[in-house]
């Protein structure tokens, strides 16, 4: 288990900036630490109209910070906004001490959870996308080779500050990257060719994805109360009440102020969410940002060019808000608890009723002695009502259908008008 590091949150107030918003944001900086292992001692705010250009804070924050950092023998600076290289440079030498952004932590965050070999080698190419720019202003300060926060990734081993070994580096990962997805568009194809209903769950990190996700598909996900606890996406199987198979992803937590190299570099990872029939939108109803989170999920599936698929919203962690008057933002909805047991067995019930909105009804009769038949109608279709009929010696069976899906070859060769 790795040591707990004493951090210092730092953060200039812009006059104009929403005080309520700006308070989230260091919540949520400091939940980010907690998940890097860190313990966040000091928070430093300063009110300035604009940041100051060589060291972030201005003089008399500066020397405050300094004084805090010796006296409770801080491991690690965190500023809440993106930093340039001289930033940080001029900080760590006025401070002697390693002092990182929000951005940094976040990508760290990634590279201590990333899991599959996609995940590893975006987590890289984003974090070398952070670097590049980087490199006049830190100097030798790429050239990690202490650990803790900050230092993940590629920073564990010697960093070559040289911009045309990165770029090389960058390029190769790309190449890399393609054949893994080109991997990951092969599994989608045999997905389609088989051709079940796909819902991705996402949401705002944290808002128990994960725990939904594994307590309906009975699989073990990892499940922790930190931010981040999922980066890959994670596929399974999950029966619905009528016996309709569906496949269920769980994709990594949406975040505001996400480092834009992190977002281009999880494009790929969060295309799952793109080739999906419905999505289950979680939202933590206990959050105190919860309508932030809300809006910020909503515009990233915008920017994803996913908003046009049917959404499920999911107010998670219900016996939280101990019986407070509830009002949904979206419809439809669901206030629940992905711990109740009753609670998932009512939102599969409303999944499958979301899918008769979107199928077309129909009835056949299959012969007797054709159970490979009966077995296929009900892993694709919602069967209604399934009787056998002996004067027509066969199966009269009713539901639902997606009518481009295979399966309406046999439900047309045994249609009885």
């Amino acid at each position: 288990m790795s040591k707990i590091e004493k951090v210092l949150v730092i953060s200039v107030m812009k006059d104009k900036l929403d005080e309520e918003r700006f308070q989230y944001s260091i919540n949520e900086l400091k939940a980010l630490a907690n998940t890097a292992d860190g313990t966040v001692v000091e928070t430093i705010i300063q009110k300035r109209v604009t940041p100051h250009r060589a060291t972030y804070l201005g003089e008399g924050k500066l020397q405050e910070v300094k004084g805090i950092c010796e006296a409770e023998e801080i491991d690690v600076v965190i500023a809440n906004e993106e930093l340039s290289g001289s930033q940080i440079r001029n900080l760590q030498e006025e401070l002697q001490i390693r002092v990182i952004d929000r951005s940094q932590l976040i990508l760290d965050i990634f590279a201590s959870r990333a899991r599959t070999k996609e995940g590893k080698l975006q987590v890289e190419l984003a974090q070398y996308a952070y670097m590049l720019p980087r490199l006049h202003g830190q100097g030798t300060e790429l050239s990690r080779l202490g650990g803790g926060i900050g230092t993940r990734g590629p920073g564990e081993t010697k960093l070559e500050t040289d911009r045309r070994h990165i770029q090389r580096r960058m390029d190769e990962i790309k190449q890399r990257l393609k054949s893994v997805v080109n991997q990951r568009e092969q599994y989608r194809d045999n997905r389609r060719k088989n051709q079940l209903f796909q819902i991705a769950v996402v949401g705002y990190t944290n808002a128990g994805k994960s725990t939904l996700f594994t307590n309906l598909t009975k699989s073990e996900s990892l499940q922790e109360n930190k931010l981040f606890a999922t980066l890959d996406p994670l596929t399974r199987k999950m029966h619905l009440p009528s016996g309709l198979e569906v496949i269920l992803t769980d994709t990594v937590g949406f975040i505001q102020d996400l480092p834009t190299a992190l977002i281009a570099a999880f494009r790929s990872t969060l295309e799952e969410v793109k080739e999906s029939d419905l999505i289950l939108h979680v939202i933590d109803v206990a959050a105190p940002d919860r309508d932030n989170h809300e809006s910020t999920v909503i515009r990233l599936l915008e920017e994803l060019e996913a908003d046009n698929i049917p959404i499920i919203t999911i107010y998670n962690k219900k016996d939280l808000i101990n019986g407070e008057h509830f009002v949904p933002n979206t419809h439809p909805y669901m206030l629940l608890s992905a711990l109740e047991h009753s609670d998932l067995d009512e939102l599969k019930i409303q999944i499958e009723n979301i899918i008769r909105e979107l199928w077309e009804p129909y009835h056949c009769l299959v012969p007797e002695g054709y159970g490979k038949v009966l077995a296929k109608l009900k892993q694709h279709t919602i069967i209604e009502e399934e009787k056998y009929r002996s004067e027509l010696s066969g199966y009269k069976v009713k539901g639902f259908v997606d009518s481009n899906h295979p399966v309406m070859k046999e439900i047309k060769e045994y249609h009885q008008e």
